[in-house]
């Protein structure tokens, strides 16, 4: 069974811990425990070693990811940082590809938009979907075809809290949308919280053109960024405009994986998603007994 990768758009809730040591900075309990596991959720282990790090190490990392001053102590900033909307994907340094490398074996690749928000008219959505498909679809030699019945290699929708694939939804703010990587099944779907107040730029809400290009580029393929500048870096951005464009990281990523606009021999070498393998600690496709072709946004709808 190939692997599927998912990625949230999330706050993760609290967990407990006591009492406070010394690289809690002098932040509160609550502040405390939220950074608990926020590390243990994005900076699981140690990628070399394999092993699990001390909350002091995971500070550390997370501190060099997101290029500041590396102290092993919690901080305001990173506090900030860690209560914003974001992708439920662990960290990594620059651009980075799925552990595994997953990706669309075939020069089209197919797309169907299952179901709406009431907050957008239908043909607005549309038109945002493609608009964010055709700024992946300018870098390299990969298009994307929208077909209106049956099953597409990416199936985006609309939905709220459980929706079948084993992550829920949970109302307006933390939760935003969530996408799988490549592969069979829910590989390469998207999926966006109903409950979120979507937009197409012109006024206060989630920015759907924003929020579908990031999820797109994991439904290519790619983890995140640590360039603040890149589609793909983890947080959730305000007030793009509509000049929104991919960053040279987020091309250099895309790059990676397919090759560029001339380089048609990168699709003969390009590999269907990998079989085996545990990645790096994020949840799996074949690990989740509930998660399965058969969720409701996988189907009419």
């Amino acid at each position: 069974m190939r692997l599927t990768v998912l990625c949230a758009l999330c706050l993760l809730p609290s967990g407990l811990a006591s009492p406070l040591p010394r690289e809690a900075g002098g932040m509160s309990e609550p502040q405390w425990r939220q950074a608990q596991d926020y590390l243990r959720r994005f900076y699981p282990f140690n990628s070399e070693t394999r092993e699990a790090d001390s909350f002091e190490a995971r500070l550390k990392r997370m501190q060099t990811f997101f290029r500041l001053p590396v102290t092993g102590v919690l901080t305001p900033r990173l506090v900030e940082i860690m209560q914003k909307p974001r992708c439920g994907v662990p960290d990594v340094a620059d651009y980075s590809l799925f552990p595994t490398q997953p990706k669309w074996n075939s020069r089209v690749v197919t797309y169907r938009v299952i179901s709406y928000t009431r907050d957008l008219p239908r043909v607005t959505v549309n038109q945002l979907v493609a608009k964010a498909l055709a700024l992946w679809s300018r870098e390299i030699p990969l298009s994307f075809r929208r077909v209106l019945a049956g099953t597409a290699d990416i199936m985006i929708g609309f939905a709220r809290g459980a929706h079948g694939d084993y992550y829920p939804f949970d109302g307006p703010g933390n939760t935003l949308a969530h996408a799988f990587a490549p592969g069979p099944g829910l590989g390469g779907d998207a999926h966006f919280d109903e409950d979120e107040r979507w937009t197409d730029g012109s006024r206060l809400g989630i920015n759907f053109l924003v929020t579908a290009t990031h999820e797109l580029g994991h439904s290519l393929g790619l983890g995140h960024s640590s360039d603040p500048s890149a589609v793909m870096y983890p947080t959730y951005r305000v007030g793009e405009s509509k000049n929104f464009r991919l960053s040279p990281d987020d091309i250099k990523g895309i790059q990676k994986l397919y090759g560029n606009i001339y380089d048609f021999t990168s699709l003969l070498r390009a590999g269907v998603p990998q079989q085996e393998g545990l990645g790096n600690g994020y949840p799996l496709g074949k690990a989740c007994p509930n998660l399965t072709s058969k969720s409701p946004l996988r189907g009419e709808t």
